[in-house]
């Protein structure tokens, strides 16, 4: 186990290596505390939600694998893992909602009859334990999503119902918002699509642009409320045809100048998210990522420090847009410990933009402009071997949080002492 004092001394070396890269190491630490990670609930049950006794996840092109002991089966399970990992990371965490978690007291309470009641206790939490809130409605696991569409659908009745829950996510949030005084991205992800090649792709998406007038009719200060919608390529049960694409949300975020949301799992294994910031930047005032790791089909595996998430954070801190992204998680694995998931994949994040923020940028933009492509490539090969590692070491110690492997032991701790009594 690493000392303080050995932490401090190997921080100190690292502080001169990258001075001679004219990068200021302190600097970078101190634009660190401005990043906050909007973790998910949904990693530490599974995406079940406490609609009803043992909810699990049901349709909606979406699977959570694995049976790993310890799922949070009840409110206050769920915030006991969520407490748990605020102690293991550093940084800054906000909690990302979904409708199904609210605390309906055992009693049914349908997607479309929530009211801020059944959040109240959420609030009153994320208040004592200084946590800022996000919101999502939740468009799938219910019987009128069973035939895979929702605000896009040709029944009226069915279109409507999820019309309402909609609206009644954004006036919670809103609530949220006022009652936090600090603004919640109530983001909207729907299934809707076909499994085979469809004929009216058309009417589909007129019906959801229809939806979405009608939800968006209600304004909210966005000091309260910022709305986002985000695409899917495909989904298990959608591989032919997904009614809300990327082309359709770009053009009603841009439009109406709300959020999109990038999730960088929700594209085609070849394209970059990273490349598409820029571009987006320069039509939306602001955009959300949810930040996960593609593995073939599948888009919802635990964060790592990859080539993609590196490509993610450098867009956005070469762009100098760091205060225009809301970054949350959103992946859900049933095969590991569960709150190891969650420290992994938010460090790995973190990771990702204390890397890109110890970039030399002056430099590399100067060989770049004066066409020195050698100098660019060789020094952006260089930046691999530098010791960013040791830097984010630092930065836990000072947060006071678990250095390095220190948190693996605490977390198998919990799960001996907690997890498996569940």
């Amino acid at each position: 186990m690493a000392t303080k004092e050995s932490i401090k001394k190997a921080y100190q070396l690292a502080r001169e290596q990258y001075k001679s890269l004219k990068v200021d190491t302190d600097a970078a630490l101190a634009k660190m505390k401005d990043i906050t990670i909007s973790m998910h609930c949904w990693q530490s049950d599974d995406v079940g939600g406490f609609e009803t006794p043992d909810a699990e996840l049901s349709g909606g092109g979406i699977q959570a694998t694995g049976n790993y002991p310890g799922k949070a089966r009840t409110i206050a399970q769920l915030r006991q893992d969520i407490e748990k990992v605020k102690t293991l990371v550093p940084g800054k965490l906000r909690l990302n909602l979904h409708a199904i978690y609210g605390d309906f007291q055992n009693k049914k309470v349908d997607r479309d009859k929530i009211e801020i009641k059944h959040f109240q206790s959420w609030i009153d939490w994320a208040k004592k334990k200084g946590f800022g809130l996000d919101f999502n409605p939740t468009c799938f696991s219910h019987p009128m999503a069973e035939d895979g569409f929702t605000l896009s659908s040709k029944n009226e009745k069915q279109r409507k119902f999820w019309v309402e829950h909609v609206k009644r996510c954004r006036k919670i949030a809103a609530e949220i918002g006022r009652q936090l005084n600090n603004p919640v991205v109530n983001n909207i992800w729907i299934p809707d699509g076909s499994k085979d090649t469809p004929v009216d792709r058309n009417t589909h998406r007129a019906l959801l642009k229809k939806s979405l007038d009608e939800i968006f009719a209600v304004k909210y200060p966005k000091k309260y409320l910022k709305d986002s919608v985000e695409s899917k390529l495909f989904g298990i049960g959608s591989e032919s045809m997904v009614v809300g694409s990327h082309e359709f949300y770009l053009g009603y975020a841009i439009q109406n100048k709300i959020l999109i949301c990038l999730d960088n799992g929700h594209f085609h294994p070849t394209e970059q998210v990273g490349d598409k910031i820029s571009s987006i930047l320069q039509f939306v005032d602001e955009l959300l990522l949810h930040v996960t790791r593609g593995v073939r089909w599948d888009s919802d595996h635990v964060v790592i420090f990859n080539d993609e998430i590196q490509l993610i954070a450098q867009e956005i801190v070469r762009a100098k847009a760091l205060k225009r992204v809301n970054i949350g998680l959103d992946y859900f694995d049933a095969s590991l410990n569960r709150i190891g998931a969650y420290v992994v994949g938010i460090r790995a994040a973190q990771l990702a933009f204390l890397f890109a923020l110890l970039e030399p940028t002056d430099t590399l933009r100067a060989y770049e402009e004066t066409g020195r492509t050698f100098e660019r490539l060789a020094s952006l090969e260089l930046m691999k071997t530098k010791p960013f590692g040791v830097v984010y070491d630092y930065y836990c110690a000072v947060n006071k949080v678990p250095v390095g492997e220190e948190y693996i032991s605490i977390i198998q701790k919990y799960e001996k002492e907690v997890l498996k009594k569940r």
